[in-house]
């Protein structure tokens, strides 16, 4: 169960970082934008070879591999079901939802920089301008991978929890 001082902290973590979003949109207006060099002046498959990352099937098993653990123990602790974990085994490009991956994330006790890195492997991210995504970055932050006390401060602010 939280406890009232760290929903307290959790609460100046979430308003510290929306006001600093309204800040830096202000500055972005601000700025002009510039055009791109015409897609014909780059060689794309050199440009894709250099900068392809591994997909979001391998960088997981890569991070399950990393850490030593079996498949159950982790799609069990991140509350997902065999025959979804099984679908994101066997089908190759099959994407979770954001916060499928989130849940993995902290049952593996990723931290901000490696959950960031498997989430931007689905095309997903996590914003300063998003509640939720603030809510979860708190916890990468203090490092607090407990799936039920995220999903508890979720429900404090009237947000879903991550999985279902």
């Amino acid at each position: 169960m939280l406890n009232q001082e760290f929903l307290i902290e959790l609460q100046q973590y979430v308003k510290h970082h929306l006001d600093e979003v309204k800040i830096e949109e202000i500055h972005f207006s601000k700025n002009e934008m510039f055009a791109a060099e015409p897609l014909e002046n780059i060689e794309i498959e050199a440009f894709i070879k250099n900068k392809l990352k591994p997909t979001f099937r391998e960088l997981l098993f890569n991070f399950i591999d990393q850490k030593n653990v079996s498949d159950p123990l982790i799609y069990k602790k991140a509350g997902i079901d065999r025959k979804h974990f099984s679908k994101i085994r066997s089908i190759p490009n099959y994407l979770p939802k954001k916060n499928t991956i989130i849940a993995l994330s902290l049952a593996l006790e990723l931290d901000k920089i490696e959950t960031n890195e498997l989430l931007s492997s689905a095309g997903y991210t996590l914003s300063d301008s998003d509640l939720n995504d603030l809510v979860i970055k708190f916890f990468l932050e203090n490092n607090v991978y407990d799936i039920d006390l995220v999903n508890e401060a979720l429900n404090h602010f009237n947000l879903d929890p991550l999985i279902k």
